[in-house]
C-alpha cells in the first residue's frame, strides 16, 4: 500500500454557539483536511484546525508546511514501512505540529486500513465507547448557569468550565453554576493559562473554600511558566492539569519529573498526532500518572482519531472530545458515532470514515 497522491482540502462548520475562552471567540470550525491516496485505492483522512493562539499554527503555515516539506517527503513511500514514514515526518520540518497530526491520522487510518481492524484494536482495545465532557463556554454567570443547566438535561455529567476572562467574576461563574446543577454534576475548570501563579491559588483556595467541589483545575497559569504550574499544584488541593504546557513526550517527562502537575492533558493538534501521543502514555504510564485526552475547536476526522487513541489506552481515564457535539451539522460520513456524551466505535477498519462532505480543495 503505497502513499501515491495527497489532497489537501479546506471544510467549514457552524458552531451551534460562539465557543468563548479566556483566549479567543470563535463561531465556526474552519479546518485543513487531509487525504492521502494509496495505489490500492484506500484513502485516509486527517484533519487540522488553525489554531494560532495555542499551536501557532495557521491555515497558511499548515498548508505551506503540507506542500513544502511533508509531502515530498513522504510521497511514494509504503504504509508497511510505518516507522520510517513517521520518523520523516517528524524530522523534515520543525514545529508544525498541526500540520504534522493532520497527515499522521491520515497514515493511522490507512495503517488500520491494512490490517483490516480499527485502530483502537490495533493500538490497545482496552473500550469500544467512551463518555465525554462538554465545554461550558464563559460568559456571565447567569449566561453559564442556563448553559450548563441545558448541558445536563442532555445527559452530561461532567461540565468543563472555561474560567479565566475577568477572573474578578470566577467565583460568581463556579457559586452560580453549582447551584443551578447540584452536586451529582463534576465540575472541572480550564483557565487557559489565564491567571498568574499567586493569583491562581488565591482563586481555587476560594473555591476550595466555597465548597464548589472542583475536580480538577486545567492550565492555570501561561505554558511555558513551568515553576509557576508547580507553584499552584504545591499549594492547593485542586489537582492540576497541564495542558498548554505539554506538547511533547519531553514536555509531559520533564512537568511528571518535576511533580509540576497533577496530570497532563494529551491533544493530537500538539503532539503532532497518534504517534507522539502514544509516548505521551508511555511516560505517564512509568509515573503512575492518569492523561485526560482533549481537542481543540475540531470537526469530526480528527477528534475521531483521538477517540480511537482513548479507546485504546487505560491511562486514559479522562475525556474532553466534545467538538463535533459542539458543530451544528456533520460534514463525516462513517467513523464514530458521537451522540451527545456517549462515544460509541465501530468495527470498520482503521478510523471508519467513508467520505467527508464539503471539502474545497486547494491543490
Amino acid at each position: 500500500m503505497k502513499i501515491k497522491n495527497i489532497r489537501i482540502g479546506e471544510i467549514s462548520v457552524p458552531l451551534k454557539t460562539p465557543f468563548k475562552t479566556a483566549l479567543r471567540t470563535v463561531n465556526s470550525v474552519e479546518d485543513i483536511i487531509v487525504e492521502i491516496h494509496t495505489d490500492t485505492g484506500n484513502v485516509g483522512y486527517g484533519e487540522a484546525p488553525p489554531t494560532g493562539v495555542i499551536t501557532g499554527d495557521t491555515k497558511g503555515s499548515i498548508t505551506g508546511a503540507l506542500k513544502e516539506h511533508i509531502i515530498k517527503s513522504i510521497i511514494g513511500m509504503d504504509i508497511e514501512n510505518f516507522e520510517d514514514i513517521m520518523l520523516k515526518l517528524d524530522r523534515c520540518i520543525q514545529k508544525n505540529t498541526s500540520a504534522k497530526a493532520a497527515v499522521d491520522i491520515a497514515l493511522y487510518d490507512l495503517y488500520g486500513q491494512m490490517y483490516n481492524a480499527p485502530l483502537y484494536k490495533l493500538l490497545g482495545g482496552y473500550r469500544n465507547k467512551i463518555i465525554t465532557d462538554i465545554t461550558i463556554s464563559v460568559n456571565e454567570p447567569e449566561e453559564m448557569a442556563r448553559d450548563s443547566i441545558d448541558a445536563v438535561k442532555r445527559g452530561f455529567d461532567t461540565l468543563k468550565i472555561k474560567v479565566g476572562k475577568e477572573s474578578s467574576k470566577d467565583i460568581e461563574r463556579m457559586k452560580a453554576i453549582r447551584k443551578a446543577v447540584g452536586y451529582d454534576v463534576n465540575l472541572r475548570i480550564d483557565a487557559n493559562q489565564a491567571w498568574k501563579p499567586k493569583e491562581a491559588v488565591k482563586i481555587l483556595r476560594k473555591m476550595e473554600d466555597e465548597g464548589l467541589n472542583v475536580e480538577f483545575v486545567e492550565q492555570p497559569v501561561e505554558a511555558h511558566d513551568i515553576d509557576g504550574l508547580k507553584f499552584v499544584t504545591d499549594n492547593v488541593s485542586i489537582p492540576v492539569l497541564a495542558d498548554e504546557s505539554v506538547f511533547s513526550p519531553g514536555d509531559a517527562l520533564k512537568i511528571l519529573q518535576e511533580r509540576s502537575a497533577d496530570f497532563v492533558n494529551i491533544k493530537l493538534m500538539k503532539t503532532g498526532g497518534i504517534h507522539n501521543a502514544l509516548k505521551i502514555c508511555s511516560v505517564a504510564e512509568i509515573y503512575g500518572v492518569e492523561c485526560m485526552i482533549g481537542c481543540m475547536l475540531e470537526a469530526k476526522v480528527s477528534v475521531n482519531a483521538a477517540v480511537h487513541l482513548a479507546a485504546a489506552k487505560s491511562v486514559i481515564t479522562k475525556i474532553d472530545l466534545d467538538g463535533p457535539v459542539l458543530c451544528s451539522e456533520d460534514p463525516v460520513e462513517g467513523g464514530a458515532v458521537f451522540n451527545e456524551y456517549k462515544i460509541i466505535l465501530n468495527d470498520v477498519p482503521g478510523l471508519g470514515i467513508k467520505k467527508v462532505n464539503g471539502i474545497k480543495y486547494l491543490d
